[in-house]
């Protein structure tokens, strides 16, 4: 009687206690990809349950059926074989599970990291997104304008992340507008993201990165594009200059609050080149095979005169 009061009493108190928490970021979704995910992670979930509610109806009715009962000293129980549909159904009922999962997750994939859909006809806003020790600083080229910790993205319009480090590897990270995507100091990589509801989002490194990882966020905020547009013409207005000598101390670890600035830092510190090499050294391998082949011409033309 005690243990049974025991389990209610915690019950009663997890509820309690999660009826209080706001509800998951990563299940609220605002951008095309957000909801993609969550679609996702809601399937999981409910083939997950499902299948907790079968391994336990098997479970009590094994426990029921099978249960220990009076016999006598001699009884020997009946020799029993497998049971081969049985054996089928535990070994391809799970296969088929995790197959099926493997499908939609590779769809997914290819979904996320392409320009939103329903956004494939319209100019995505460009932002370099880059982290330091402990900060975030969010480069417009188009704008030519910069800020720092915090983001302002027009709605109804694709977003296209340039993500790199000028320290240790960070996640950048906004639960409700997509997944986390790795920024790395030798390499840009990208992220495509859109925000269909104006409102204030959180954003935040998801990757440890020193001591100071946990205050590395960042404030988010769409608005319509009009909004955007002012917000942008004000910063031009109003903000100073973005320096190399203020860059370097961005760079410095610590934390900041809100900082804004005309310019950007990506003309006296340009991001890595990253993939961009291995396109460059197709163009030149295809430019050095072009100027062998005339210079071999050349050769066979001078040699056929001679």
């Amino acid at each position: 009687m005690k243990i049974k009061w025991l389990m209610l009493a915690v019950l009663f108190t997890i509820a309690t206690v999660l009826s209080g928490c706001e509800p998951l970021l990563v299940l609220d979704p605002k951008g095309p990809q957000a909801a993609r995910q969550a679609q996702d992670i809601m399937l999981s979930i409910g083939i997950m349950s499902i299948i907790v509610l079968v391994v336990f109806a098997l479970l009590i009715y094994v426990l029921i059926k099978y249960r220990a009962s009076k016999q006598s000293p001699d009884y020997e129980p009946p020799h029993m074989e497998g049971n081969p549909w049985v054996e089928a159904i535990c070994v391809g009922v799970p296969v088929l599970i995790v197959a099926y999962l493997s499908f939609v997750s590779v769809q997914s994939n290819y979904i996320v990291e392409a320009t939103p859909k329903g956004y494939e006809d319209k100019e995505p806003l460009v932002v370099y997104a880059s982290s330091s020790n402990w900060k975030w600083h969010f480069s417009y080229p188009e704008e030519d304008i910069e800020t720092v910790n915090y983001l302002y993205i027009p709605t109804d319009r694709a977003l296209e992340f340039k993500l790199y480090s000028h320290g240790p590897i960070t996640s950048f990270w906004i639960p409700q507008l997509g997944g986390q995507k790795y920024a790395m100091n030798d390499m840009v990589t990208t992220l495509h993201l859109a925000a269909d509801v104006p409102g204030e989002y959180m954003g935040r490194n998801a990757n440890f990165s020193g001591k100071g990882f946990a205050e590395n966020t960042f404030n988010v905020k769409a608005m319509s594009e009009d909004e955007f547009d002012e917000w942008v013409e004000e910063v031009k207005d109003t903000a100073k200059p973005l320096t190399e000598e203020k860059f370097n101390e961005l760079l410095e670890p610590g934390h900041l609050g809100q900082m804004t600035f005309t310019g950007t830092h990506l003309g006296f510190s340009p991001p890595p080149e990253g993939h961009q090499n291995m396109e460059t050294s197709d163009n030149e391998m295809k430019m050095t095979e072009s100027n062998t082949m005339s210079i071999d011409e050349d050769s066979n033309d001078s040699n056929m005169n001679h």
